[in-house]
């Protein structure tokens, strides 16, 4: 998952959409806590994720760390780069996995339909990944941290009466390391959309979106 820049024609819509038509192994399932695959490894496998949540993540020269991407049920992970994984994954909550091995995104499998659903699920992590950098460089804080929210609230938002709400099983240094801010800045900023009326915090891990109109607006940077 990525956040991406909303658009008028849809915003916020999930990154990928993946069907599977026939896959060459039953599905895996992974603990929170255990690692998918290491930065530097070669790719044998791709995964689509069925249900849980992963993090992708690397290491700067100076020791710092970037989260690259959230993993969520109808995404994919694992594509290569020359071969190897240029990220670290591993699991955030519990996760069922659906693997396809890397032979049927480079076309050598039997399974067309698998073929060419990997693919465009390449070409949409690509494009994802063009527009997050895109919002990293053009977007403030609190810009930042409503986009995120929003797409959270779109991908795997719940509802709850009147209101709807998102579990955040990552760590706000987790949520800052993908946005590019401080950690402290992620929580002033998120307090200052509760304090606005626009979210609740019930915990530290569930955000009700109160107001979803202005949730947006603030995405979007209109936030008069």
């Amino acid at each position: 998952m990525y956040v991406t820049i909303p658009t008028d024609d849809a915003a916020n819509v999930p990154v990928s959409k993946f069907v599977g038509t026939k896959p060459k192994s039953s599905q895996a399932h992974v603990k929170a806590g255990s690692y998918l695959y290491f930065e530097g490894d070669e790719v044998e496998w791709l995964y689509v994720v069925k249900s849980g949540v992963l993090r992708l993540t690397r290491l700067l020269e100076d020791g710092r760390r970037q989260v690259i991407a959230f993993g969520y049920p109808g995404d994919v992970v694992g594509f290569p780069a020359d071969g190897r994984h240029h990220t670290d994954c591993d699991v955030l909550v519990d996760a069922e996995l659906q693997p396809y091995r890397l032979a049927c995104l480079e076309g050598t499998c039997s399974h067309q339909e698998t073929h060419r659903q990997l693919l465009q699920a390449a070409l949409r992590e690509i494009s994802g990944m063009q527009d997050h950098f895109l919002m990293l460089g053009q977007k403030s804080a609190i810009e930042k941290v409503a986009s995120f929210l929003c797409v959270l609230t779109d991908r795997v938002g719940e509802e709850v009466g009147n209101f709807t709400q998102v579990e955040l099983p990552m760590k706000r240094a987790d949520i800052a390391d993908f946005l590019g801010l401080t950690t402290e800045t992620v929580c002033r900023t998120l307090t200052q959309i509760r304090k606005d009326g626009i979210i609740a915090i019930d915990n530290i891990h569930t955000i009700i979106i109160l107001k979803p109109s202005a949730l947006l607006d603030l995405s979007l940077g209109d936030d008069d």
